[in-house]
């Protein structure tokens, strides 16, 4: 930790590096130095914004001094960040430092003889506040209230009154199956390795850990009296589903989907095929495209009819005083759903997501539209317009096609439907665990509302605002078809 001398007439100062120059830093505005840390890309900020870092559970912006000051070209590979105090801590990234010193009458012209390399050359004084107010406009903090606290979600009522019913759909054993929304808690990735239990049922893979509980594990596959051979499209990923006010992870292929369909779209099971334990644990049929694809709606309430099998899953949450209070607890959480983008982890409010749909085979072009409109999507009669979010964020290339998936996404009147490079998970994430954005970005200050700073797991998400997500596609939309009257998707 370096801290400034107490001196009534001398101060003291950080002499740092950046390319070939010399700087000088107040002494007292530097909290500590530190070594580079791993960086999360903030899509729409300045160009000296190079990311976000967790700095011991406060989420950092670390900046290029070197791109504040006006040069071209990159820090080095051996660059370390200096961490200031502005409320918040702010990293800048420099070259390295040279010297600590103190000088006299406010000038920065001392400790040359620290300096590695010898120069006689006098640092150059940094006035951090107007450096920094250049690039990123006002430096005030936001409130914790104003970003922490915001509601979200408040607006998808209308949504919600329709007689619709949401499924989040995944793969076993090259077949699609479903769950209630409301019957998930989350879905997270399979670790690389399970605890095994001795004894266990068959159905039963062991246990992995969840932010600080044991899950136990489930393999669907068997429950389902389905064949252990068959194609697996991505990484394992395990349902968490509540059972008999617990929770047990229901082991599948990997995730599909999130859809909100009509009730009247889920056609009951043929009494002619619930003869088998496997069919009695369906609950209905799911039409889509048209009746070419069929999609398996479960129950927990039917996939754990066994007495025995809910018995061997409870006393091991019991074990664990966090497991058992889950559904206590879970009252301060928030639900994401998380997608990856250009190599970077977004999440957007549970609420605010209608769908989770695959890119269409074709989409219908609009004259006129800006380079970021893939087209329009007919999603069963709603005309939904189709954003390419890696071109919104300024992202070079695209992801796999075969992977890619439309985030529909609806508030108010507004809806459309952004294409992602792949959904991950459906994640709660606890309040403690979300932070404010930090008051530093320009033009695309508002898209990111908060970062879920996950230090367990060593992740960071950055949560997107979705009605600023829309408000900013409309408001482009218009500004590129050179039209003043906002022209809504059809609902």
């Amino acid at each position: 930790m370096i801290k400034a001398a107490p001196s009534a007439v001398a101060q003291s100062f950080l002499t740092v590096h950046v390319g070939e120059e010399r700087f000088a830093l107040p002494a007292s505005d530097v909290a500590e130095v530190i070594r580079r840390p791993a960086l999360t890309r903030v899509p729409l900020g300045p160009s000296s914004l190079l990311g976000v870092a967790n700095l011991r559970g406060a989420v950092m912006p670390v900046v290029s001094l070197h791109s504040l000051l006006g040069g071209k070209g990159s820090p080095s590979s051996n660059a370390c960040v200096v961490v200031i105090d502005r409320g918040a801590p702010v990293g800048l990234v420099i070259d390295r430092v040279a010297s600590l010193g103190a000088a006299t009458d406010g000038a920065a012209s001392g400790a040359e003889e620290d300096d590695a390399e010898g120069s006689s050359a006098p640092a150059r004084l940094i006035d951090l506040d107007a450096l920094l107010s250049r690039d990123f406009g006002s430096f005030a903090r936001r409130t914790q209230q104003r970003r922490v606290s915001a509601p979200h979600g408040g607006h998808t009522q209308d949504a919600a009154a329709r007689d619709e019913v949401a499924l989040v759909c995944f793969a076993v054993a090259g077949q699609d199956f479903a769950l209630p929304l409301a019957s998930v808690h989350e879905v997270v990735a399979l670790p690389d390795e399970v605890v095994t239990v001795p004894r266990a049922d068959a159905v039963s893979l062991g246990v992995m850990p969840l932010r600080g509980s044991l899950l136990p594990l489930v393999s669907l596959r068997r429950l389902l009296g389905l064949r252990e051979s068959g194609s697996r499209e991505g990484k394992s990923r395990a349902v968490v589903a509540r059972v008999e006010g617990g929770l047990v992870g229901l082991v599948t292929d990997g995730m599909r989907e999130i859809l909100r369909i009509p009730a009247s779209a889920i056609d009951p099971v043929p009494a002619i095929l619930t003869r088998s334990d496997a069919e009695a644990q369906i609950q209905g049929i799911c039409r889509l495209e048209g009746g070419q694809r069929l999609v398996s709606v479960l129950s927990t309430e039917r996939l754990f009819r066994d007495q025995s099998l809910v018995e061997q899953i409870r006393p091991q949450e019991e074990k664990d005083h966090e497991m058992g209070t889950v559904e206590g607890s879970s009252n301060g959480d928030e639900q994401f759903i998380v997608f990856q983008l250009g190599g970077e982890e977004y999440g957007l409010p549970i609420t605010s997501v209608e769908e989770v749909v695959r890119v269409p085979e074709t989409l219908t072009r609009l004259p006129k539209a800006p380079a970021f409109i893939e087209g329009v999507m007919n999603l069963r009669g709603r005309v939904v317009p189709v954003i390419d979010q890696r071109r919104r964020f300024n992202f070079e290339g695209r992801g796999g096609r075969r992977r890619e998936r439309v985030v529909v996404v609806r508030i108010d009147h507004m809806q459309a439907g952004f294409v992602v490079d792949t959904v991950s998970e459906v994640l709660k994430i606890p309040h403690n665990q979300l932070r404010p954005t930090p008051d530093l970005a320009a033009d695309g200050s508002q898209v990111i509302d908060r970062i879920a700073n996950i230090e367990v797991e060593g992740r960071m998400i950055l949560l997107l605002n979705p009605r600023e997500l829309l408000d900013r596609a409309e408001k482009d939309l218009l500004a590129a078809m050179g039209d003043g009257h906002p022209e809504q998707p059809h609902s």
